[in-house]
């Protein structure tokens, strides 16, 4: 048998997306850790609360195993990229409605790169310019 699948990127896609319908904002409360990329001097108690609406994010990726997208934060626009595994919560900024979740730790080496981190080898294109 494979191993399961979390549902946890699942409930934060739906969650954010009941937010977005209810016309409120969603945010997400993240315990920070090494693979976490988040600016400095934001956080408390190394927790940081960050807002993941549609007016506050640019290029907003809920995958599976990251949340990133980028964000202004005073005059400052960062590259925030949290893995799932570091979201504690998900909840409506009005109103404290949402869901929590278990943080754990990474535990494959795999799952510790951001998506836009990763590097593939350049090969040269087979294809070749006629005129």
């Amino acid at each position: 048998m494979s191993s399961e699948i979390s549902q946890k990127p699942y409930l934060i896609r739906a969650l954010w997306e009941w937010c977005n319908d209810q016309g409120v904002t969603p945010q997400i409360l993240v315990e920070i850790d090494a693979q976490t990329h988040v600016p400095h001097g934001f956080d408390d108690d190394g927790k940081i609360v960050l807002d993941i609406s549609m007016d506050a994010t640019q290029n907003l990726e809920l995958g599976n195993e990251w949340v990133s997208f980028q964000a202004r934060f005073g005059t400052v626009a960062e590259q925030i990229d949290v893995p799932i595994n570091r979201i504690a919560a998900i909840f409506a900024a009005e109103t404290g409605q949402g869901m929590g979740f278990e943080v754990t730790d990474s535990t494959e080496p795999a799952a510790s790169t951001p998506p836009e981190a990763e590097s593939t080898p350049t090969k040269s294109s087979p294809l070749k310019l006629v005129k």
